[in-house]
């Protein structure tokens, strides 16, 4: 057969992982006439997370996906952002408005599950496997014409082309995150010493909050996560004590923060291309993993429809995107370094104050 772009082909592209970049890049395929199967461990799509920033790249990316629309119709719209003090004076505003008169598109708000199930809703009907680790790399190589690894932080692809010194390694700081009862229209980070505390709006009329602080890895609270948290955060303003005295053990998840070790000199080895957490895993901080993630699905699937070869397409995505990916992953942990900061907290405020002054990124 003879792709688009004309070269002899039989279009079948494996994609090891279901997450939001498999699902988008097995969309991305098969929009363009592609055999697609994607390989997932876990038994059903992610029911639980938080809500996500979708930047305008982001959203052009779901709408090359057919999505767009629907995210910006369900998704909360970012109006405003606040950098708080733990006794609610305020550090800096972000001029989210900035974002929409630069590109045109403004910044949506939407939880991980509803994401996840647009993306599902848009893939072919059995295109995904559940309970379907992947333990032999070298027969997908040879069994499909792509391999796209999109298995996460932890990706055991990552591992088994770069060896073990390519995996995530722990940032010194863990994180709570989950919903509550009632809606709200805050946008708020709060920054003390070595810990914050956000609050922003989630689709279903419900609150979504995060919290960070500098802590061993593999950390658990005996006493457990709520009391926890109240404990660490109970003085700090109104805002933040109406969210923890809202909260239900049931609905706090606790994790570590885990970025990549060292970039990785290259997305791709054969066939076998990476995209997202699985090629630059990122902290938090800037909250564009997962719309990096979206990025990365739209361009690879640009570069293979464009492409004279496969190895031509695969080889253009990793100029395109392995270069401003580990850009930002640079980024967010120098940001998260300086918002987790123990010390010299009045120049930190400052710093952040003049900087936001020049507008907000896009």
């Amino acid at each position: 057969m003879t792709g688009r772009a004309g070269y002899h082909v039989t279009r079948r592209a494996g994609i090891i992982g279901g997450g939001i970049g498999g699902l988008a890049t097995a969309i991305m395929l098969q929009q363009a006439g592609w055999t697609v199967r994607v390989f997932e461990r876990a038994p059903a799509l992610g029911g639980s997370g938080t809500a996500l920033g979708m930047w305008p790249a982001s959203l052009r990316a779901l709408d090359a996906l057919g999505l767009g629309g629907d995210v910006r119709a369900l998704g909360a719209r970012q109006r405003h952002g606040t950098f708080l003090r733990p006794d609610g004076s305020r550090i800096a505003r972000l001029d989210v408005s900035a974002i929409a008169r630069r590109t045109g598109d403004s910044v949506h708000l939407i939880s991980r599950p509803a994401l996840l199930g647009l993306l599902a809703g848009a893939v072919a009907p059995g295109t995904v496997s559940f309970d379907s680790p992947v333990t032999d790399l070298a027969a997908y190589r040879t069994g499909f014409d792509v391999v796209v690894a999109a298995d996460g932080v932890f990706s055991r692809t990552r591992t088994a082309i770069f060896g073990t010194d390519s995996g995530a390694r722990y940032v010194g700081a863990t994180a709570w995150r989950g919903t509550v009862d009632g809606a709200t229209d805050t946008v708020s980070e709060t920054w003390g010493r070595g810990q914050r505390f956000g609050v922003t709006p989630r689709e279903d009329g419900r609150t979504n909050w995060y919290a960070t602080a500098l802590a061993p890895p593999g950390g658990r609270s005996p006493e457990g996560e709520v009391a926890a948290l109240r404990a660490r955060f109970g003085d700090w303003h109104a805002g933040v004590r109406q969210v923890l005295s809202r909260l239900r053990p049931a609905e706090v998840l606790r994790h570590d923060l885990y970025q990549l070790a060292r970039p990785l000199p290259g997305y791709l080895d054969g066939n076998v291309v990476l995209i997202g957490d699985a090629a630059h895993a990122m902290t938090p901080d800037l909250g564009r993993g997962a719309g990096e993630a979206l990025v990365d699905a739209v361009t690879l699937g640009h570069c293979l429809a464009d492409a004279t070869s496969i190895a031509a397409g695969l080889a253009e995505y990793d100029n395109r995107r392995r270069r401003p990916t580990q850009r930002l992953v640079r980024l967010s942990h120098r940001v998260g370094r300086i918002a987790q900061a123990r010390r010299f907290t009045p120049l930190r405020d400052a710093a952040v104050r003049v900087a936001l002054t020049f507008g907000p990124p896009t």
